[in-house]
């Protein structure tokens, strides 16, 4: 008996979706992940623009993910942001 691991077995014929040809990456397909509404129109905003990667391959998913994340951290620094002090009403 071996402790070794067998080596997995590749079937080119079955590497792709189906109707792919070999080798070929598959074609982009939707998660499904339903988006609820957050009731703050810039978040929502935000996180609409991640229904984009339904239609990218992989490799174009962290470019949207990464714009999401910053205007959502954007969004919440604004928060923390002080409204500018309004001046005085000097009437007499």
């Amino acid at each position: 008996m071996s402790d070794a691991m067998p080596e997995p077995v590749v079937d080119d014929q079955t590497d792709g979706a189906a109707g792919e040809a070999p080798g070929e990456p598959a074609a982009a397909a939707p998660l499904g992940v339903a988006r609820e509404r957050t009731g703050h129109p810039a978040v929502d905003a935000r996180l609409a623009r991640l229904a984009e990667v339904d239609a990218l391959p992989a490799d174009g998913h962290p470019e949207v993910y990464e714009d999401v994340h910053r205007g959502l951290r954007d969004e919440l620094t604004s928060l923390d942001a002080h409204p500018a002090p309004r001046p005085h009403d000097n009437r007499s």
